[in-house]
């Protein structure tokens, strides 16, 4: 029971010190890193809890008989108090929120919060909530063996036309799926009078930019003709998204009605209300926090773009959002983690100034202290006050849609300021 106590010990601190310093250079640790970082600090309380009860096991079984046991309760006790240093940054998500000009007071009376049986456990958040309906594998684009799908999440109870939401997985642009990501804040939403589509695309490397876009474009077209049949307003659709999602999000919103990426369908509005991208990638051309742009990492050249990023530098520019801010953009909100490991933080830090200084709609940034790359997957306590913020804000765009307000503003807010 020593070693077992050793290795225990060696462990705990191990996975503390990766959530509060997580690897981010060398391609051998980075994505081992983001794992054990990401289920580290989202599942902190169950970490924790796991933690305490096998050291005091193995204390009770003789675990302090060696020096290696007592060296090791002294690393897992370090190691679990840095366990619980990431629930305290995380129980600071409300304090962040809020410094951002997130409207968290919006009709507090009759705004449910997140189940806490969900925190404990989170594999209740693949199931629809109670009040909510859920309709799957929907046929949104069909043509030859196409066939691309969507889940809808709405209100039980059928009423009058309510907003829409899009929501757009990640996975690097070559895996994931409309089954895994999002399931959070979509069950919310519709506790909340929402519909909410998870919707799938065509993926790397069989799919080639901008295939994945244009299919999500013809999603929008497909909403404005079939929105009411599941009690959506055609005429409300917000989107969001994270990683792959989120550029992927942002993309839809800032490219609204270039003919080159909705073929065939060039009279279609596919503007969107409001956007809402987690921790995404922004800009493909200038390197900003990694060593070399993103464009020219051997993921987004070969499987995404089949394109040299040397040969064909406009090809990529043309597939990064920035290169389509304008006055007219519509608002947005973006979340990004301070401890992303995948995308760092100063991805998004540039995005928000650079879509701030050309916007005449409100740019509203939180930056999650402590947070990991997809840290939304889970229902954490994070997640859930991050999911109630992103309603809060939502309804409020949806609420001056309502009153025919000219331009949007943040609910309740006027302040920019970062988190």
């Amino acid at each position: 029971m020593t070693y077992a106590l050793a290795a225990l010990g060696a462990i705990s601190i191990l996975l503390a010190a990766n959530a509060h310093r997580p690897r981010r250079r060398h391609p051998s640790t980075l994505v081992p890193s983001f794992f054990a970082g990401w289920l580290t600090i989202e599942l902190a309380p169950h970490l924790l809890v796991a933690e305490v009860a096998g050291l005091g096991i193995l204390v009770a079984y003789g675990g302090l008989e060696g020096w290696p046991g007592r060296v090791g309760l002294v690393t897992g006790l370090l190691g679990a108090t840095g366990t619980a240093a990431t629930i305290v940054a995380a129980r600071r998500t409300t304090v962040t929120l809020r410094d951002s000009g997130v409207p968290l007071d919006l009709d507090p009376d009759d705004a449910p919060r997140y189940p806490r049986a969900h925190l404990v456990l989170p594999v209740l958040c693949f199931l629809p909530r109670r009040g909510v309906k859920a309709e799957r594998n929907i046929v949104y684009r069909e043509e030859g063996r196409l066939r691309l799908k969507l889940d809808v999440y709405r209100p039980a109870e059928d009423g009058r036309l309510r907003p829409g939401l899009m929501q757009i997985h990640g996975g690097a642009w070559v895996i994931g799926d409309k089954r895994e990501q999002g399931l959070p804040l979509l069950n919310h939403m519709a506790v909340q009078g929402w519909v909410g589509f998870n919707v799938n695309y065509r993926l790397s490397p069989r799919a080639t930019w901008p295939e994945h876009l244009i299919d999500l474009k013809h999603f929008i077209a497909w909403y404005r003709e079939n929105a009411e049949s599941y009690g959506a307003d055609p005429d409300f659709l917000c989107v969001t998204g994270g990683s792959a999602g989120g550029h992927l999000a942002a993309m839809v919103a800032l490219s609204a009605n270039v003919p080159e990426f909705q073929p065939g369908f060039e009279d279609v509005d596919t503007s969107v209300r409001g956007a809402v991208p987690f921790y995404g990638v922004y800009d493909f051309v200038e390197p900003g926090p990694w060593s070399v742009p993103m464009g020219a990492t051997p993921l987004v050249e070969r499987a995404l773009m089949k394109r040299s990023f040397a040969d064909e530098p406009e090809a990529f520019a043309k597939a990064s959002p920035v290169s389509y801010l304008s006055p007219d953009a519509p608002p947005f909100f973006v979340i990004h983690g301070s401890h992303d490991s995948l995308i760092p933080v100063e991805e998004a830090r540039r995005f928000v100034e650079k879509l701030r200084d050309v916007s005449e709609s409100p740019v509203i940034y939180a930056e999650m202290k402590g947070g990991q790359h997809a840290f939304d997957v889970f229902p954490s306590y994070r997640t859930a006050r991050v999911v109630e913020g992103v309603e809060r804000y939502l309804t409020g765009l949806h609420r001056q849609y309502l009153e025919g307000a000219r331009r949007p503003s943040v609910p309740d807010e006027v302040s920019r300021s970062v988190g």
